[in-house]
């Protein structure tokens, strides 16, 4: 049985690293894609994992194979094309360490999943299926993961929602807002940024945005808040966990280690997120921040995952 199987982008981030002797800026080609991160927090704390995706059959293509079969993710679900390559994404970091994003993707295999690769298998051996709205933004991948979400729900699992909002990957703000939007009221966790919430909401109110998803029917709606930690509500009640005081390098990834650390005690924990204690799930919570607090003390998201030791000593 998986603890969480994953569908969506698999891809190259290129990470700022350093200067050339000219003074050019260089970058370091790291594994990335939100989903793939998220698994690899889960493999890494000890959980067990699977990702549906496709990537090019391109050297990018088999090197984005390895890095999961070493973080231990079952491959069995990832799928090449030779109609498209890997695609890429180029990070930019600001003196905070916060990134933006320009893309290569016109079209990227990630895209190219259509609903025929998708092993359905896998999400019959999972507990948690989550996805993002990457996987949305073009045919065939937003069909094949609708019609992953749907069995998903049909067959009982927990879903798991990551409303990534990224501007240049879509044509136009109105119809992205529909598209991300739309999944929400089949999901049982939702993680957004502050300006995720805002944007799908229309609210300017983080208690008031929650609300509002939180009446949809969502579970756990959960919003980071990087260096102020996480504001959540669920069934009894809402409130917010600070964050862990870290040496940030890099922001890249922090939000998917977050998440992992969620999904991961959800997993693990063996009753019904709505029946889970005030206190275990503020309990999960400070756990998952200290996640993803060490995710941003290293470069890259998939290699700056923390181990589950490295996370006890932090909370320690």
């Amino acid at each position: 049985m998986y603890d969480v199987v994953a569908l969506g982008e698999l891809l190259i981030d290129f990470t700022p690293a350093g200067k050339s002797e000219n003074g050019n800026t260089l970058f370091e080609m790291n594994p990335g894609g939100a989903p793939a991160n998220v698994l690899t927090a889960v493999t890494k704390l000890g959980g067990k994992c699977a990702f549906i995706g496709m990537v090019g059959d391109d050297q990018f293509g088999h090197f984005l194979k390895q890095v999961l079969d070493k973080n231990m993710i079952e491959t069995r679900g990832l799928k090449n094309t030779v109609h498209a390559n890997t695609t890429l994404a180029f990070v930019h970091l600001d003196e905070l360490g916060d990134r933006s994003f320009t893309f290569y993707r016109n079209p990227g295999a990630d895209v190219m999943l259509s609903s025929e690769d998708i092993d359905r298998t896998l999400i019959d051996e999972s507990k948690i299926f989550h996805f993002g709205s990457l996987s949305l933004t073009d045919e065939p991948s937003k069909t094949a993961t609708l019609n992953a979400l749907m069995y998903a729900k049909q067959t009982g699992k927990i879903i798991s929602y990551d409303p990534n909002w990224r501007p240049t990957l879509w044509k136009d703000e109105i119809s992205a807002k529909e598209v991300i939007f739309s999944p929400l009221k089949y999901v049982d966790i939702a993680k957004l940024s502050l300006e995720e919430l805002y944007f799908l909401t229309d609210e300017s109110d983080i208690q008031v945005a929650s609300s509002k998803l939180y009446d949809m029917g969502i579970k756990l709606v959960l919003v980071t808040l990087g260096k102020d930690g996480c504001y959540y509500i669920y069934s009894s009640g809402s409130g917010q966990i600070p964050a862990f005081f870290v040496d940030v390098v890099d922001t890249t990834g922090a939000g998917d280690g977050f998440l992992g650390g969620i999904l991961y005690n959800i997993s693990k924990i063996g009753c019904p997120i709505e029946k889970i204690s005030r206190s275990d799930m503020e309990e999960i919570i400070r756990f998952s921040n200290a996640v993803g607090g060490l995710c941003t003390t290293k470069k890259g998201a998939i290699p700056a995952m923390p181990s589950m030791d490295e996370v006890k000593k932090l909370l320690s």
